[in-house]
């Protein structure tokens, strides 16, 4: 049986190493390529066309959601598994919307990461215990969509009187809207609220 073709893009140079020893134990895995960049990972995916490219969620350069999304525009046969250093529901639930097949936290057991690299060349989908476990118990958005949008532009850096133009509505209406999703989320200010959403998936 051929083996499934890895690339491995991690910042930290003792991890990536780790990673790359831990996968080439495996007969049925090779690693074809490993990087410490983001920007690195589109034309290496491109020149080494593996099956599978595993990620560093908070890669240099990139996103590792951006980059795994990427992957998928560029080279749609790729399968990406993104390693995270923290446990969030928001990271799982953004995963999911940036073609993300495997989703495992830096934390988990050795043996987990050549079980996932296999579960997602096979077409399906890994998400790590303990993450799969937080969507579950994750509480429901208390926003509306109306104040998620106008969240997500202030997450962009606009001020209100830009999202009221942008949302076609009154700056006035729109600091109301301010008001009540610093009260919802219990945030100290918009900040606050911005990591508040994010951490728990409420803002795309």
């Amino acid at each position: 049986m051929q083996a499934l073709r890895l690339l491995v893009a991690e910042e930290k140079h003792l991890i990536r190493g780790a990673l790359v020893n831990l996968l080439e134990t495996e007969r049925d895995l090779q690693v074809v390529a490993s990087i410490g960049r983001g920007d690195m990972v589109i034309p290496t995916v491109q020149e080494c066309k593996p099956d599978v490219a595993i990620i560093d969620l908070d890669i240099s350069n990139a996103s590792g959601l951006t980059l795994a999304e990427r992957i998928h525009e560029t080279l749609p046969s790729c399968r990406t598994v993104v390693l995270a250093g923290s446990a969030r529901p928001g990271i799982a639930l953004r995963a999911r919307t940036a073609k993300v097949a495997g989703l495992l936290l830096k934390t988990a057991p050795p043996e987990r990461l050549p079980e996932a690299v296999r579960e997602v060349a096979s077409g399906r989908a890994f998400v790590d215990p303990y993450l799969a476990k937080l969507i579950w118990d994750a509480e429901e958005n208390p926003l509306s969509e109306r104040e998620v949008e106008v969240l997500k532009h202030v997450a962009q850096g606009a001020e209100p009187i830009e999202i009221a133009a942008a949302l076609r509505l009154s700056i006035g209406t729109i600091r109301n809207y301010l008001t009540a999703i610093l009260t919802k989320l219990n945030a100290r200010n918009k900040v606050d609220a911005i990591r508040i959403a994010l951490e728990n998936g409420w803002l795309p």
